[in-house]
């Protein structure tokens, strides 16, 4: 990484000495989801973080893993990484999940996010910048909602306030039908007097037995979408490079979010790339907690060098699916010995980090960078340890 920059520029002919440092600039060379996305300071980054109410497994991990490694490639081009990982603890699912269990909900989703911290702690994922949780930003849902009113992109009908979204699935590419069948998944149903099946709740009224607030529509809950607008938009601003989550949250939460923010704050687009991590499956199907296919984070670190898990999930296509199987994380354990025997061979080919760096900027390929790293060793590969997280 290029040494900073003194805040004085030098006057006189007299100081202006050779340059030590000679290394490419390369903060504008960050190639993203197949299009250039150059940075000058700061990589603003909002990831969708859990809702706890569950331990995690192989997929959460991939998710987090994924975008520590972007934040730590902007890092080594030289900008600061501002990352923003939200925290739905105001979720039905939460709230059933708890009362089946005699907790409280806000309660139960503390002891879940700080399981849910030691295993990222332990996966050498950095901890955010930002940590917005949704019941702190239940007024921010609010604004939210009025803002839209305002604009005339939401209706109110019954203590509800819907937001139009026939636009957000035009946008999206995802067919109607299929749009339904998506957000039913994500247990939204359109039985609620809606105007429109696209359309989508910012503010429900909630049950007696429901987490509830005051609002000028009645006591109720924020909708799943408009939290994570709320918290992006009151924390990041109306803008973020990168919108990250796993694939299956490109539709319908990626594009409910985004929509919510540009048709309320004026901005378009709300991220300049959105960025969505291969699917991680088991025995072909999605490893979900509402199907139990998991495979648990805590489980395989009892067995494994947290570096073996991060090499397991980073060295392959970032946007591809992938089947877990136990003989592929006995394959990454072996990969990272040949890196750290890399890693101590002297001077072998270029001595510099550069080529490893310029694989991990070109999106991010991280098996382009592995290979260069076993070949070029020395240097090379201590970089690629080093800025994968790899070296401990």
């Amino acid at each position: 990484m290029s040494a900073p920059l003194s805040p004085s520029g030098v006057v006189g002919l007299a100081g202006r000495v050779p340059a030590v440092d000679s290394d490419p600039v390369r903060s504008g060379a960050l190639v993203l989801a197949g299009a250039p996305l150059p940075l000058t300071g700061a990589l603003h980054l909002y990831t969708c973080g859990i809702t706890p109410y569950d331990v995690t497994h192989l997929g959460h991990a991939a998710t987090f893993v994924w975008a520590d490694a972007l934040a730590a490639v902007a890092r080594e081009a030289g900008v600061t990484p501002v990352v923003c990982r939200n925290v739905t603890d105001v979720d039905d699912v939460l709230t059933d999940a708890a009362t089946g269990r005699g907790w409280p909900y806000d309660e139960f989703a503390l002891t879940q996010e700080f399981l849910f911290d030691r295993d990222m702690a332990a996966l050498r994922v950095a901890a955010p910048t930002h940590a917005p949780h949704a019941r702190a930003h239940v007024r921010h849902v609010v604004q939210l909602a009025a803002a839209l009113l305002r604009a005339g992109a939401a209706y109110e009908r019954e203590g509800h306030v819907f937001f139009r979204g026939a636009p957000a699935v035009a946008g999206s590419g995802v067919g109607e039908s299929e749009a339904a069948r998506l957000a039913e998944e994500f247990g939204d149903r359109a039985d609620d007097g809606r105007d429109d099946p696209c359309d989508v709740p910012v503010w429900r009224p909630s049950a007696e037995d429901q987490p509830a607030w005051p609002s000028p529509w009645g006591w109720g809950r924020p909708g799943w979408h408009a939290e994570c607008a709320a918290m992006a938009w009151s924390v990041c601003g109306a803008s973020v490079d990168v919108l990250a989550g796993g694939a299956d949250l490109a539709f319908p939460h990626h594009a409910y979010q985004a929509a919510m923010v540009e048709a309320a704050s004026g901005v378009a687009p709300f991220a300049r790339r959105q960025v969505h991590w291969g699917e991680v499956r088991l025995d072909g199907a999605k490893m979900a907690k509402s199907t139990g296919n998991l495979v648990l984070v805590a489980d395989l670190l009892a067995e494994h060098r947290p570096a073996a898990v991060r090499l397991l999930l980073l060295d392959r296509p970032w946007a591809e699916p992938w089947d877990y199987r136990a003989e592929d994380l006995q394959a990454a354990e072996r990969r990272l010995d040949e890196l750290y025997a890399a890693a101590g061979r002297p001077g072998a080919g270029r001595p510099d980090a550069g080529p490893v760096l310029d694989r991990l900027l070109h999106d991010l390929d991280v098996p382009g960078a592995v290979a260069v790293a076993l070949d070029q060793g020395g240097a090379s590969a201590r970089a690629l340890l080093r800025v994968l997280k790899l070296d401990a």
